[in-house]
């Protein structure tokens, strides 16, 4: 890369920091309905879904300020981002050579602007612990321990990161620690216990997470915990504890018409990452066979979670954006295995590699719901 191209691509990375900070400050701007409440719904009444995060709050605060959402959500993106680009140093390096895999994944409005515009929601939790077993070491069957900790935590902090990142941790899992070594019985039986043991946690929390008594005592019961109780917009979506499962799919589909004209946006955002895509695949490529065949199931595995996942809940502009984050995090986790040939870096110097770049270091985030 000539030095008047590194200059093109440092000039992006601070537009991007650009870009978060007026992300920051617009979502500042907007009311916390769903992140809010999630932090006033705790254990009082018994186990229930969605209630681990305010759990821990009420641990330290008896009443919640609304505040709150944004200093804990920002502090967590911030932790995030820190380790997210650590782990990119010590997998590809941060010189200038890299600046361009830099752009398209941290700097992209799928992966930490989005995040932001979503601030206070839990998709990020799942991405900071997969980036946590992609940076600790996996030398011992306390890294499978861990794992399915982390992930117990996820699934108590919303019971659809079973779907939405447990995959991508089960993956690395079996990228880092199951693969490089002979499994002995003591490896399958932990393993296999920690799948078996989350997938009844996410039971419990679906169909035996519902809170116990009417919404309204619920309601009431909530305002307790409220630095400003008359602010009551802020538990309209009280609900979605009551919910259940069927008419969460059934709004889902009632929903997709509109949601499917999305389906060009998202299209054509994954195509303006077309140099990652080449680069993830290049990667793949240089695999051993009984490496790159395992891999790619992974990747079938985590796609077809999400393909569930649309199926159940309408966010898709977050599913879409939680499913590209999986990608980033798996081009990581596909380093970590032995390479039977050299990939190159992305063309820096490439004129249509430059154009898109700038286009998606200059669009802010892809949303929630529906694009933008």
């Amino acid at each position: 890369m000539t030095g008047v191209s590194s200059r093109h691509w440092r000039l992006m990375l601070a537009v991007n920091a650009a870009v978060m900070l007026g992300v920051f400050a617009y979502k500042l701007t907007l009311p916390p309905y769903i992140p809010y409440i999630h932090l006033l719904v705790d254990y009082h009444f018994g186990f229930i879904k969605r209630a681990l995060i305010g759990a821990m709050v009420g641990l330290f605060a008896a009443k919640v300020p609304v505040w709150l959402v944004f200093a804990l959500a920002g502090s967590v993106w911030l932790i995030t981002f820190v380790l997210f680009l650590q782990l990119f140093r010590r997998t590809f390096g941060l010189d200038r050579t890299q600046l361009p895999l830099l752009v398209f994944t941290a700097g992209s409005p799928f992966v930490f602007k989005n995040f932001l515009f979503t601030l206070g929601h839990f998709d990020i939790y799942g991405c900071l612990g997969a980036i946590i077993l992609l940076l600790v070491p996996a030398g011992s069957i306390a890294y499978v321990l861990l794992a399915a900790l982390i992930s117990a935590v996820l699934v108590l902090i919303h019971h659809i990161h079973l779907l939405m990142y447990v995959p991508t941790i089960a993956a690395i899992v079996v990228l880092r620690y199951y693969l490089p070594r002979s499994t002995t019985r003591l490896d399958i039986t932990v393993g296999a216990s920690a799948l078996l043991g989350l997938g009844v946690l996410f039971l419990a929390a679906q169909f035996l997470g519902t809170m116990p008594l009417p919404e309204a005592d619920f309601v009431s019961y909530l305002r307790t915990r409220m630095v400003d109780p008359a602010r009551t917009e802020l538990l309209q979506f009280a609900y979605v504890w009551y919910q259940p499962l069927a008419k969460e799919v059934q709004d889902t589909w009632a929903r997709l018409p509109s949601n499917l004209l999305g389906v060009p946006v998202y299209a054509l955002l994954l195509w303006l990452h077309a140099p990652l895509w080449r680069t993830f695949r290049d990667l793949i490529a240089a695999l051993e066979p009984r490496h790159r065949h395992i891999f790619i199931a992974a990747l079938l595995v985590i796609s077809l979670a999400y393909l569930i996942m649309f199926a159940m809940v309408f966010d898709y502009s977050r599913w879409m954006s939680s499913w590209v984050v999986c990608m980033v995090l798996m081009l990581h986790a596909v380093k970590t295995l032995p390479a039977t040939k050299v990939t190159a870096a992305i063309d820096g110097d490439d004129r249509k590699t430059t154009i898109l770049a700038w286009i998606v270091t200059v669009i802010p985030r892809v949303g929630i719901i529906r694009p933008f």
